[in-house]
């Protein structure tokens, strides 16, 4: 099923790594670091997005369901359809948590963000 922008189905994950993502009000909240994907499903379970540090310090990493990413052509990044306080409340993790806990924190992220589970 194509995108919301009509954008194909398919995408390489190394073209999606270091892609800007902008909240709904346009400000850059940071990058695409990572895809997490369940080996048993053959689903992505999320997308890494790293933002809060500088120069890599004290960066947390916010798994977000990919649904949330909408590719915006003009851009040349993703928005997601929120405000920053929301994204920054958001569940958070050192990059080394996000495949140790299993699905945990898919259902958490989705959970949060309140989109619904697809597995």
């Amino acid at each position: 099923m194509p995108t919301t922008s009509g954008h194909t189905r398919a995408i390489r994950a190394s073209k999606v790594q270091g892609t800007s993502v902008y909240n709904n009000e346009g400000s850059s909240i940071g990058t695409v670091e990572d895809i997490v994907l369940d080996k048993t499903s053959n689903k992505i379970m999320f997308a890494v997005v790293g933002f809060g540090g500088f120069l890599g310090m004290g960066e947390k990493y916010h798994p977000l369901p990919w649904a949330l990413l909408n590719y915006d052509k003009d851009k040349g990044g993703y928005v997601v359809p929120m405000t920053k306080d929301v994204l920054q409340a958001a569940p958070a993790y050192d990059i080394e948590d996000l495949t140790a806990h299993d699905g945990d924190i898919r259902d958490k992220s989705y959970s949060y963000y309140k989109v619904n589970q697809d597995w």
